[in-house]
């Protein structure tokens, strides 16, 4: 096949609005490999190794656990490679920027999420050196059976392991992952992110650009937005590789300097246009006592559910060319992770994510493409309708009970 065919970067900006990105054309398998051989190469030598997810609260953790060893990597050629990418506007308007070298830091770093937990703990476990210290970051398993393996052979053959987080945990995971031999620390999700919990955490005197990084941090990731900074973290940490976020925020903390600022203004042309295309493209579906809006596109998911919730929509759903979808909540529906439980997902009460399993070839693709996302809407409108009801007989229950 054409490799350019599969490059979004030359596309007009609405087309590219409705695909997803250059790598999810690759097979799993080549994923895979990839994956094994950037795992290895961390793991290789390492005095420690943080799980993370890849969003600016997770890399936030791994920046912590950097300055905690004194292994924070040189961050001067990651900002000669964003001058590179500006000087290319081709590059800079590209596909987001991924790590291929191998970083020189007696930490290493796997970059990881929900659904690929399990096989990055698998990583840890065949390739990781005896006495290595494990963190664990910013990432809830759905059970424990689906890690139990990895994680007590870890347990077994590390000095340390640890887990900071700050989402739902239910408490039979938590209490099976204490069990194993884990040191779990659980932050309240309504006032911690995942950054708080490590620096709370770690036995460190850290610098006070750490603890403001931590408050940047939070500000955007429990989405009360008073700090205009949060917003380019977020930004920075979506378009930057992992090691390059890590690497600029343990130099600089939240005030990023005025080469990646430059970067992040360029890319915002773009990104505003795709949240304005999601927001035009949306539908309000009155479920229950809730207003739904429900929209399709390739774009940052929190400004187009901002959009919809200026709309007067309670809930926001915004399905993604990639076939996942985000479900956002307000003060006046803070039911989305059950939401998404019903769709293979999970997260918190104001914000979760999903990927309904109903993509069974690429024909199933092209209709999503094609039809803006119309089964998973309706795969997920459906679990809207299903928590509603299920809250309402509740609500009968709990009154026939009061009689």
């Amino acid at each position: 096949m054409d490799e350019t065919l599969i490059k979004s970067g030359e596309l007009s900006i609405r087309r590219r609005s409705l695909l997803p990105g250059t790598g999810f054309f690759y097979p799993d398998s080549l994923d895979e490999d990839r994956s094994e051989q950037r795992a290895k190469q961390a793991l290789d030598g390492a005095a420690a190794v943080v799980v993370t997810d890849s969003d600016a609260d997770g890399l936030g953790c791994i920046a912590l656990v950097r300055e905690m060893y004194d292994a924070a990597l040189d961050v001067e050629p990651f900002l000669d490679d964003i001058e590179t990418r500006l000087s290319d506007d081709s590059e800079a308007d590209g596909e987001d920027a991924e790590d291929d070298s191998k970083p020189e830091s007696a930490v290493g770093l796997l970059a990881s999420g929900p659904h690929s937990l399990t096989e990055s703990l698998e990583y840890v476990a065949e390739y990781a050196d005896p006495g290595i210290d494990v963190f664990v970051c910013d990432i809830a398993p759905d059970a424990y059976e689906s890690i139990a393996e990895p994680l007590e052979t870890i347990c077994a053959q590390s000095n340390r392991v640890s887990w900071y987080d700050h989402h739902q945990w239910p408490d039979a995971v938590a209490e099976s992952v204490g069990e194993a031999g884990v040191d779990l620390v659980v932050g309240d999700s309504d006032e911690e992110c995942s950054t708080d919990v490590a620096l709370r955490s770690l036995e460190y005197d850290f610098a006070d650009r750490f603890v403001e990084l931590a408050e940047v941090t939070r500000d955007h990731d429990l989405w009360l937005n008073e700090d205009p900074r949060s917003k380019d973290l977020a930004d920075y940490a979506y378009w930057s590789g992992a090691e390059a976020y890590a690497a600029v925020v343990g130099a600089y903390g939240a005030d990023l300097p005025d080469t990646v600022e430059a970067y992040i203004a360029h890319r915002r042309v773009e990104k505003e246009q795709l949240i304005e295309m999601a927001v035009d493209r949306a539908a309000y579906k009155q479920i229950g006592p809730w207003t739904v809006g429900v929209t399709y596109g390739r774009c940052s998911q929190n400004e187009v559910a901002d959009g919809l919730q200026a709309e007067g929509a309670d809930a926001a759903v915004i399905v993604k060319p990639s076939g996942s979808a985000s479900i956002r909540g307000s003060d006046t529906f803070e039911k989305a992770h059950l939401v998404a439980r019903q769709v293979e997902g999970g997260g918190h009460p104001k914000a979760a994510g999903c990927k309904p399993d109903i993509y069974d070839d690429m024909m199933d693709y092209a209709y999503h493409w094609t039809t803006e996302g119309e089964t998973t809407k309706r795969v997920i409108l459906a679990a809207f309708r299903r928590v509603a009801e299920q809250l309402d007989d509740d609500s009968t229950k709990t009154g026939d009970e009061s009689e």
